[in-house]
């Protein structure tokens, strides 16, 4: 079945077809909180209040964009409602931890690096999550969609409700603030200086 088909059929009471959708949607809704939360158990919470909203949502949903994309928007808006509600902004990790029971071991590091380079490494990876997490979910938001999911600029639009400028100028105002914080830390150089 199309995505289209099982949400008619989700419509219409059809359990497992929401189910269908559910499993199509599910990593890549749950990565989503996880790197706006910073928090599995908070991303596992907000993966289930967004698929509840669906759920709850699916006589609204329109048709006019994709179920993902209106599925992303739900997430995304749970997100900045919960980081609101807490009033707090997580550190957040670049890396999205496997599913699974047990702990996975740390990779070991390339031989090749020298520990200074990769002290160098972590320490800029700590900055760029401490400047994620300096920003307002807003901006947090437009940044990881279109950096770290690859959206354009228009799925961005599309999904969070917003004109496309909107979203360009929230995106062009993330990158001066996280650049500015990385500045401020000692961490973003900024280009090599000109040979003139």
């Amino acid at each position: 079945m199309t995505e289209q088909e099982l949400v008619a059929a989700a419509r219409s009471g059809d359990p497992d077809a929401f189910a269908r959708l559910v499993e199509a949607n599910q990593t890549k809704v749950y990565n989503l909180a996880y790197r706006m939360t910073g928090n599995p158990e908070d991303a596992a919470d907000l993966t289930q209040e967004a698929f509840l909203n669906a759920w709850r949502g699916l006589a609204r949903f329109g048709g006019q964009s994709a179920f993902s994309t209106w599925l992303y928007r739900l997430t995304s808006n749970a997100c900045i409602d919960f980081l609101r509600r807490q009033g707090r902004r997580e550190t957040l990790s670049m890396t999205v931890e496997e599913n699974g029971d047990e702990a996975r071991q740390a990779e070991r590091p390339d031989e090749r690096w020298s520990p200074e380079r990769e002290l160098e490494r972590r320490e800029a990876k700590e900055a760029l999550e401490a400047g994620l997490a300096a920003l307002s979910p807003d901006h947090r938001q437009v940044l990881l969609l279109r950096e770290l999911e690859g959206q354009s600029y228009s799925e961005i639009a599309q999904s969070l409700a917003l004109e496309e400028g909107t979203v360009k100028s929230r995106i062009a105002r993330a990158r001066l603030a996280l650049r500015d914080f990385l500045k401020k830390s000692g961490n973003f150089s900024g280009p090599p200086p000109s040979k003139d």
